[in-house]
């Protein structure tokens, strides 16, 4: 049976280019034609989107293309964009997806889009939730196997550990080997959920005391690894916290993408590097895009954990494209825990 398609598609637009940290009111929904897809494109059915922090770093004033951040500027009139997961409506014959077929794209924001096949990637089977591959275990997955090496009894630290990638990273250390596993965030209630519902050992939080002294107490004989999501405060406690030979992996700059001024593409830190030389310290900058065979490995993985129950997916599902604009201002402002998407 043909499937009967709307005339129109809603999607969500840049309205203005916010000087500081973005608000609803940058934002627009509107309504445009449906659209025609290419020979080259399928046209795909949005289930669910991801929000994510990062898209600051598009949307403000004075935002542009930098080499290495594989996130293209936008312009006022322009639809965001995000990772999302669809189901194909209509494909080209030979291209190899067929109407039904579940898929990853960056077209998010919007009802439906015409994506480049080969922009799309076919949902491969194992996960018992479809949400799940929006998460970003994968990343930090990538980040504790191929950007540094845990070795058993290591003392980890994971900053924004409340986040979809360190809600992620925490579980993924321990049942890689780690000893103890520590995490920073934004309240004392999210410190709380790391401990009681992720098996964190101990949680740091901004508000309190320094963070460097919170991370001397909660690891009083030092940490191995650190894996940072946010730089600043967190990356200074980590370094004067790091044993001898301790391994830093940097996956994340929210300290500057959440900074309440500039365009959120840089974020200075002052570091020690007398710390860095005298205890052998490993500094590195880690992509998870840099080891793509990283992802299969990690969803067989991921399957396995969920069905022993020795990995919980944290998530928040928004319902509705007309509370998306809401809830990214809400998700830079760290009210909730874990992933987020938006169910148009």
């Amino acid at each position: 049976m043909t499937q009967t398609l709307p005339a129109t598609s809603r999607e969500v637009r840049l309205k203005s280019q916010p000087e500081g940290l973005p608000h609803a009111d940058n934002f627009e929904i509107v309504s445009t034609s449906l659209p025609k897809p290419s020979d080259h494109e399928v046209l795909v059915r949005n289930h669910y989107f991801l929000l994510s922090a990062s898209l600051r770093m598009m949307i403000s004033k004075g935002a542009q293309d930098v080499k290495g951040v594989p996130f293209p500027a936008l312009r006022e009139g322009d639809t965001l964009a995000a990772e999302a997961l669809g189901e194909i409506v209509s494909a080209p014959a030979g291209s190899g997806f067929y109407p039904g077929d579940l898929v990853l794209h960056f077209q998010g924001w919007r009802e439906y889009a015409a994506v480049p096949t080969a922009d799309c990637k076919r949902v491969i089977g194992g996960l018992p939730d479809p949400i799940a591959y929006l998460g970003h275990g994968w990343t930090a997955y990538a980040a504790l196997t191929r950007g540094v090496a845990i070795h058993p009894g290591d003392t980890v630290f994971i900053s924004s550990a409340a986040g979809a990638n360190g809600s992620m990273a925490g579980q993924i250390a321990r049942l890689l080997g780690a000893g103890r596993v520590i995490g920073s965030t934004s309240s004392r209630e999210k410190a709380a959920r790391l401990v009681s519902e992720l098996g964190y050992d101990a949680a740091v939080w901004r508000g309190a005391t320094p963070i460097a002294e919170q991370l001397a107490e909660a690891a009083p004989e030092g940490i191995d690894v650190f894996l940072d999501n946010v730089g600043g405060e967190q990356l200074q406690a980590a370094i004067a916290s790091a044993r001898e030979g301790a391994r830093v992996v940097i996956v994340g700059t929210l300290s500057g993408q959440l900074a309440s001024h500039g365009a959120g593409r840089t974020a200075p830190v002052e570091l020690d590097s007398v710390q860095l030389l005298v205890k052998r310290i490993t500094l590195r900058g880690y992509s998870a895009d840099d080891d793509p065979e990283a992802y299969a490995e990690w969803i067989q993985q991921f399957a396995r954990w969920l069905d022993a129950g020795s990995i919980r997916f944290p998530h928040e599902i928004i319902d509705g494209l007309d509370h998306a604009p809401l809830a990214l201002e809400q998700v830079i402002r760290g009210d909730y825990f874990g992933t987020v998407v938006i169910k148009p």
